[in-house]
């Protein structure tokens, strides 16, 4: 009985042909006028049931929409694979990959001082072998020298 009270249409629907059944039972004196009532009221309960069918059939076209919808979103959407081994050989490979370039950087890094420094100690020398080739007695040229190596 909880089905028939949710629904007032049904309810009333329900009302009508327990209506017409007791009207059927009373059984009055005019049966012209009882018979038009009963056409009446079975009339009305006619479009009751038409009405709770129409409804019951709008409800399961918008659930059957609805399920559609759902289905039709849920069929396009991407799939994720999280595969953990995947990740961690990508993690991998990102990590060789930055270990790489930060080893050429260091390389070059090293390369570049190391040739500054050869350069630094080929000009040293030079200044050194020139510095000795123009020495002369005095001491005035010695402390020139001497002030040239201190800068």
């Amino acid at each position: 009985m909880k089905f028939i009270s949710r629904h007032p249409l049904v309810r009333t629907t329900v009302f009508a042909a327990m209506l017409l059944a007791g009207l059927a039972a009373c059984q009055k004196n005019d049966a012209s006028a009882g018979q038009a009532k009963l056409d009446d009221l079975s009339q009305q309960a006619g479009q009751k049931l038409d009405q709770a069918a129409s409804y019951v059939g709008q409800q399961v076209d918008a659930a059957k929409a609805t399920a559609q919808q759902n289905l039709d979103s849920a069929a396009s959407m991407p799939t994720i694979n999280l595969d953990p081994n995947a990740l961690a050989s990508q993690a991998r490979a990102n990590f060789d990959n930055a270990a790489s370039a930060t080893n050429a950087a260091v390389n070059k890094a090293v390369s570049s001082t190391g040739a500054g420094l050869e350069s630094a100690g080929q000009k040293l020398q030079k200044w050194s072998s020139d510095a000795s080739a123009n020495s002369q007695p005095s001491s005035s040229d010695n402390s020139d020298a001497q002030k040239q190596m201190d800068k």
